[in-house]
């Protein structure tokens, strides 16, 4: 489909921008919703903001565009899924609500 957009009025103009804004906003929740499912609460993870070295802490819950990682030093941080990664530890731990199954990797 396409639209000539010289012929739309300034009031369609208008309209169409804001379902076009609308339509990137749900892409954007639909993939940040698809990336947070790689990861799962309770599991450590880690992320490298700029001008700091990597932190390392807790997944401790899903947000609508982001998750909140808890530090080993009590920080909370709010990071978007795309920017983290599983430590170590955290692929040889399964967490099932409060109990916590460890995995030995040499069998």
């Amino acid at each position: 489909m396409k639209i000539d957009i010289d012929k739309l009025t300034e009031k369609e103009l208008i309209d169409l921008n804001h379902r076009i804004v609308e339509r990137l906003k749900f892409l954007e929740s639909m993939r940040a919703h698809a990336e947070m499912l790689e990861f799962s609460v309770g599991e450590k993870v880690s992320f490298s903001p700029p001008g700091r070295g990597e932190v390392t802490g807790v997944l401790v819950q899903y947000n609508k565009k982001t998750v909140t990682v808890l530090t080993e030093d009590g920080q909370k941080w709010n990071v978007s899924p795309h920017l983290l990664e599983k430590t170590k530890e955290s692929k040889q731990k399964i967490r099932k609500s409060d109990n916590i199954i460890e995995i030995n990797p040499k069998g």
